[in-house]
C-alpha cells in the first residue's frame, strides 16, 4: 500500500513539474507556451525514449529524465520539441540523410532557444557558428561522417534514427528500482493533458507518419504557428529572432541554384512586347504582353582572402548554365579592397563563363568600388550578382537596380536579396 502511495505521489509530483514548466512558458514566453499547449504530454517507455521525443502529434517523455532535469531545463526541452513541430521539420527533410538532418534541426532549434534566454540541458547540440541559420543551411555544413546524437528523438521518421541517447538514458529511479514503462494510448484524450502508460515494451513506439498525415500535419502546423505568432506579435510578446523565423515560414526552402534561377528568370520577364502574333492568330487585337528578352547581367567576384578560386569557378559554372537559358550578356568584374585592374570581362550569351587567369586578390573586402564603377559607367544592369562572404563595408544607400548577394557564410547584408550559398 505504501509503495502504491509513493508511486502515485511521485507521478503527481512529475505532472506538477511538467504543468508548472508549461505554465511558466505561457506566462513568460506566450508564443512558445502556446505551441507546447497544442501537444499532449505522453509518458513513454524508456526502451525507446531515453529523454523526450515528438512525432508532431504529441510530446513523449521518460519520467526519469524529466525528474532529473532542472525546472529551467525542462522549459527548454518542452519548447525544443514544440519548435520541431512549429518549424515543420518532419516535412522538410526530402532526400537528406536522416541522421544529419536530425542533427541540423537540433542545432537550428537550440541556438534559437538559447537566444531566447532558455537554459539548455546537458548534451544538446549547440554551436555559435550556426546562429541564425535554418536546418537547410546547417545541413551541408555538417561533415558527412560525423556521428552526432540529438538529445531527443524524432519519431516522425523511424528509418535509421537511433534510440535517444540522453545523459540518463539508462537511469533507474532514485529508490534503485527500474522505472515503470508506459503503454502508449493511440489518441490524445481531450480532457487530459497527461496520457499515462502501463506496459513496458517498445510496442508503444508511435507509428511513423504516413505521407497523407504528414501533409495534413504540415498544413496544420503552418496555420497554427502563423496564427499564434500573429497573436504574440500584436501583444508585443514575440522576440526579434522568433519574429524573423516566423516571417520565413511558408517560404520555399530551395537550394541556391533554384532560387537564383527564379530571380534571373523574373528579371528576364521585364518588358512588354507589341510584336504581331503568329498568322494562325491573326485578327486578334495586338495587346502588350510580358516577353522575355536578353538581359544585362553584372557579376562581381569577391577575391579577398576568404574566397578560394575553386569556389569562384564552381559559382561561375552554375551561372554559366543559367546564362545560356536566359540569353544573358554578362559583364564580370572582381574586387577585394579595390577593383581588379584587369577587369571587366564581357561574355555574350553564347559564351561560357570562365575564371580569368592570374586573377589577383587576397586583400581585405570593400563593397563600395563595384557600385561606383556601375554608377560611372552610366548604364545600370538588369541584375547585379555579388559572390562574397558579406564581410566588409557596404555602400550607405541601395542602388536603383536589383542586387542579389550570394553569400558564403552567415553574415547578413543591409539591402538587396540574400541567397545562402552552401
Amino acid at each position: 500500500m505504501n509503495g502504491k502511495r509513493a508511486s502515485a505521489s511521485k507521478e503527481t509530483a512529475l505532472h506538477t513539474k511538467l504543468s508548472a514548466a508549461r505554465t511558466r512558458l505561457i506566462v513568460e514566453r506566450p508564443f512558445l507556451g502556446a505551441l507546447v499547449l497544442h501537444l499532449p504530454l505522453r509518458e513513454a517507455s524508456p526502451e525507446w525514449c531515453g529523454s523526450t521525443a515528438t512525432d508532431a502529434r504529441a510530446i513523449y517523455y521518460n519520467p526519469a529524465y524529466v525528474e532529473w532535469l532542472s525546472f529551467e531545463q525542462l522549459q527548454f526541452i518542452l519548447a525544443h520539441e514544440a519548435l520541431h513541430c512549429a518549424l515543420c521539420h518532419f516535412a522538410r527533410r526530402g532526400r537528406r540523410n536522416l541522421g544529419r538532418w536530425n542533427a541540423a534541426c537540433d542545432y537550428a532549434v537550440n541556438q534559437l532557444l538559447v537566444r531566447e534566454g532558455l537554459q539548455p540541458p546537458p548534451g544538446v547540440l549547440l554551436k555559435q557558428d550556426y546562429r541564425g541559420l535554418s536546418a537547410e543551411e546547417i545541413y551541408p555544413l555538417l561533415p558527412a561522417e560525423a556521428k552526432l546524437q540529438t538529445v531527443d528523438r524524432h519519431v516522425y521518421d523511424h528509418g535509421a534514427s537511433p534510440l535517444s541517447s540522453s545523459p540518463i538514458a539508462d537511469l533507474t529511479s532514485k529508490d534503485g528500482s527500474s522505472n515503470d514503462s508506459p503503454k502508449q494510448q493511440s489518441k490524445p484524450v481531450s480532457d487530459e493533458f497527461f496520457l499515462p502508460s502501463t506496459q513496458s515494451a517498445t510496442s508503444d513506439l508511435p507509428a511513423p507518419l504516413a505521407e497523407a498525415e504528414r501533409e495534413q500535419l504540415n498544413r496544420l502546423w503552418q496555420q497554427r504557428t502563423a496564427s499564434l505568432a500573429q497573436q504574440a506579435l500584436q501583444n508585443g510578446k514575440l522576440s526579434g529572432p522568433l519574429r524573423r523565423l516566423i516571417g520565413s515560414l511558408g517560404q520555399p526552402q530551395l537550394p541556391w541554384r533554384q532560387l537564383l534561377a527564379q530571380y534571373l528568370n523574373a528579371a528576364a520577364q521585364n518588358d512588354y512586347s507589341f510584336a504581331r502574333p503568329p498568322r494562325r492568330r491573326e485578327g486578334l487585337a495586338i495587346l502588350p504582353r510580358l516577353a522575355s528578352q536578353q538581359i544585362d547581367l553584372a557579376i562581381v567576384l569577391d577575391t579577398s582572402g576568404s574566397i578560394h578560386d575553386e569556389q569562384l569557378q564552381s559559382f561561375l559554372t552554375e551561372v554559366s548554365a543559367l546564362k545560356g537559358q536566359l540569353r544573358a550578356r554578362v559583364t564580370l568584374h572582381a574586387c577585394d579592397a579595390d577593383l581588379c585592374e584587369l577587369g571587366p570581362w564581357i561574355y555574350e550569351s553564347w559564351e561560357g563563363l570562365t575564371l580569368p587567369k592570374n586573377l589577383p586578390g587576397g586583400g581585405d573586402t570593400n563593397f563600395r568600388p563595384p557600385f561606383r564603377w556601375v554608377e560611372q559607367a552610366g548604364s545600370y544592369p538588369d541584375v547585379l550578382l555579388y559572390f562574397t562572404d558579406a564581410r566588409g563595408p557596404f555602400p550607405p544607400t541601395e542602388p536603383p537596380y536589383p542586387v542579389i548577394w550570394l553569400v558564403k557564410g552567415k553574415a547578413q547584408v543591409p539591402w538587396g536579396r540574400r541567397i545562402q550559398l552552401n
